[in-house]
């Protein structure tokens, strides 16, 4: 069965996932982390996307954003990438890190935001690194850390997760000390509102209100039939390829070099460089696939990807 388009629109919020392959770690140490966060506060400051929550664990990472203006594919497109990239660079790897591509599901924001920061810092109580809320404290790989303490990064938005807590951090970690003690959290995976236990789905029951199932989105029925109603692709594929076009003819022409050298297989010093000039900006700037590069350049898919590996491996 094939898999249905994400839901996206400026704006939007999104509980995001991403698990290693075959559930290997994604983090082998702190290093790891913090180049990992280092690319994610750049993106998330360069493309104007609010970040609320996020939490590391060895093999998978959540994220609770916003979608900015280039929307959310773009986003993660260029953090997977780009991490990937560095990570097999570290540690002498190559191939897939991640597994499949990454989830997303759309929440509803007032019935869930609460929730679903609660869902997003206690991953690691899930995933057994932490086992009191002590502990979580002092687990600097989850947003949990900067909201009970000061936050140095400026591109978490913890302020505004704050006001949902009335601006009181002691409010905040008393709903995260609830949570702990709760048997069974609910499950936020999407589905409408049918996959939520306890109170919110049964307040929504009792209303009577339509349910929409559809396990790209979390909330009601009538916010399923909206989002639906409003979701936009940023640019379709057809789009992006004439994106590509203008900017590696633009690139030809300054470097003085025929189209056809570029994607006709041509080895020269010249047409090479310029090969790797255009990759790693259609890679970091725009998130275009190494598939969509290697067929616009002539190459392969793993050559677009030898390419980024050495272009990573330059001192910056």
């Amino acid at each position: 069965m094939p898999r249905q388009a994400r839901i996206d629109a400026r704006g939007v919020l999104h509980h995001v996932m991403a698990r290693g392959m075959e559930r290997k770690p994604i983090f082998r140490d702190n290093t790891d982390r913090e180049l990992f966060l280092e690319r994610l506060g750049t993106l998330a400051e360069k493309t104007r996307t609010p970040v609320y929550a996020f939490a590391l664990t060895p093999n998978n990472f959540h994220l609770l954003l916003r979608s900015g203006p280039e929307g959310l594919s773009i986003f993660m497109r260029r953090l997977l990438t780009g991490y990937a990239v560095s990570f097999n660079k570290r540690h002498h790897r190559s191939g897939h890190l991640f597994r499949d591509r990454y989830s997303s599901i759309v929440c509803e924001e007032g019935l869930y935001f609460m929730e679903l920061i609660r869902y997003v810092h206690l991953n690691p109580f899930r995933a057994h690194i932490v086992n009191t809320i002590e502990q979580l404290d002092g687990y600097s790989w989850s947003s949990h850390y900067y909201l009970t303490r000061k936050n140095p990064f400026p591109w978490y938005d913890a302020p505004y997760v704050l006001q949902w807590f009335g601006n009181s951090k002691k409010t905040y970690r008393i709903f995260i000390r609830e949570g702990i003690k709760k048997k069974h959290l609910p499950d936020l995976s999407g589905g409408g509102i049918i996959r939520s236990l306890g109170g919110l789905a049964d307040a929504v029951r009792r209303r009577n209100e339509p349910v929409r199932a559809d396990g790209r989105i979390l909330g009601t029925g009538a916010f399923a039939k909206n989002i639906l109603k409003r979701k936009q692709r940023y640019s379709s594929v057809g789009q992006r390829t004439e994106k590509m076009k203008k900017i590696i003819g633009s690139y030809c022409k300054k470097a003085g070099i025929q189209l056809t050298a570029l994607q006709g297989g041509a080895r020269s010093r010249p047409v090479s460089r310029l090969r790797v000039e255009i990759a790693f900006v259609l890679v970091k700037d725009l998130g275009i696939s190494y598939a969509e590069i290697g067929r616009q350049l002539g190459i392969t898919t793993s050559a677009v990807s030898r390419i980024m590996e050495r272009r990573e491996a330059k001192p910056r």
